[in-house]
């Protein structure tokens, strides 16, 4: 796929991210990750990002992370476009964008570096250098310890014309619209706050409709119904929904760092589709967490 043809799949429609399952023992799954795919794949998403954040893309090896894109990629074949999660060091990023690319992903997701803080200047080469190494398009995520200004991009939009999307984890108004401001169409934009469904009608009005739902992993007909209440400027649906279901989600989820993740396994796990534990460093939720984390599932039927 050229990078200007996922720029316009990019530009529209909801996107999700996969769990990544994981056996009692934590090793990877691929029969009940192929199932989860065959279940979410048909309910609509415009892509799904393979071995992201909520695949847990920061504690994979190197095999696995083949045999989870390769699985993607094959599972979801004809039916929607599936983008890689790379990050790290720069070059073991680089080596990962090649190894998406030779088994046949769409796109790559560029998650942030590892540990260091960097200037604009070394965020500049570290894209660069991973943008460098694919034919892929890529969308860099704004986000922790990579956070590119509007200059940063304006310079890696001249040199990567592979660069072709940007998402967006920190929430930053001033820094978005200034960004936006300036770029213009040159990439598509992405909301990807956890639980984007609560900043998306913000988004939108600042010209970025198009955001990552990890919800969609265990409630999908929601996340949908979600999303087609911000597309429409439906805001009685958008806050009933808020109100009935993720606000009260987001009170769970923000019990524990890391339980943007966790919480949905637990859902995953609660509607029938179980992709097994978190790995460390992340952990699992409670009993009672997911008690009520069932509760609120239960109230919006089936999916």
């Amino acid at each position: 796929m050229q990078p200007n043809d996922l720029k316009k799949i990019l530009s529209s429609g909801l996107l999700s991210f996969p769990v990544t399952d994981f056996d009692a023992e934590g090793n990877f799954r691929k029969s009940t990750y192929i199932e989860r795919l065959e279940w979410l794949a048909p309910y609509g998403a415009s892509a799904l990002f393979a071995a992201g954040g909520t695949g847990e893309f920061f504690s994979l090896t190197a095999n696995e992370y083949t045999d989870i894109i390769k699985t993607a990629v094959d599972t979801c074949a004809g039916q929607v476009p599936i983008l890689a999660g790379v990050g790290g060091p720069t070059r073991v990023a680089a080596a990962y964008a090649k190894e998406a690319e030779r088994v046949g992903a769409q796109g790559l997701l560029l998650l942030p570096h590892y540990l260091t803080e960097a200037s604009q200047d070394g965020l500049i080469e570290h894209v660069a250098e991973v943008c460098k190494a694919t034919n892929l398009g890529v969308v860099v995520y704004n986000r922790a310890n990579c956070r590119l200004t509007p200059d940063s991009l304006a310079k890696l939009a001249d040199r990567c014309p592979n660069l072709i999307g940007f998402k967006d984890g920190v929430g930053d108004i001033e820094l978005m619209v200034s960004i936006w401001r300036k770029m213009g169409d040159r990439f598509s934009y992405l909301g990807g706050l956890p639980t984007a469904e609560v900043y998306a009608a913000a988004y939108k009005a600042l010209g970025t409709p198009v955001y990552s739902s990890a919800v969609f992993n265990f409630m999908p007909k929601l996340a949908m119904d979600f999303y087609h209440a911000v597309a429409s400027d439906n805001h009685a649906e958008q806050n009933r929904m808020l109100d009935e279901f993720f606000l009260p989600y987001l009170e769970i989820r923000n019990r524990k760092a890391g339980y943007a993740v966790s919480i949905v396994k637990a859902g995953a796990r609660l509607v029938g589709h179980d992709a097994g534990p978190v790995r460390a460093p992340l952990t699992d939720l409670t009993a009672e967490e997911c008690d009520m984390l069932d509760k609120l599932i239960r109230k919006q039927g089936a999916q």
